[in-house]
């Protein structure tokens, strides 16, 4: 009856993240960064497990000679979210 919850997404941080992605589809680390109130160090360790899981994916430039890192949403992240809430619910409301 109950599936087992996305290990990845089932962190708050990372949940956070990919929730704001898949609505915006790109943004910036420290827009990233404002909406979560997560540290820099935490933000970029959550991000690279999202990446690994290849979920996110991330690019770095420069813009006006400063770094800047953008995170994307990819297919398989649109996926692991669509199926993370489906589960989530049948927590929620059990048949």
């Amino acid at each position: 009856m109950f599936k087992e919850l996305d290990p990845i997404l089932h962190s708050q941080l990372r949940l956070a993240v990919i929730s704001i992605l898949i609505t915006v589809k790109e943004a910036e680390f420290n827009y990233l960064k404002e909406q979560t109130n997560a540290t820099s160090g935490n933000l970029s360790v959550q991000l690279q497990k999202l990446k690994d899981a290849n979920y996110i994916e991330v690019e770095k430039q420069f813009k006006n000679n400063y770094p800047l890192t953008i995170c994307k949403i990819t297919a398989t992240g649109i996926k692991a979210f669509e199926e993370y809430v489906i589960n989530l619910k049948k927590y929620i409301t059990p048949n």
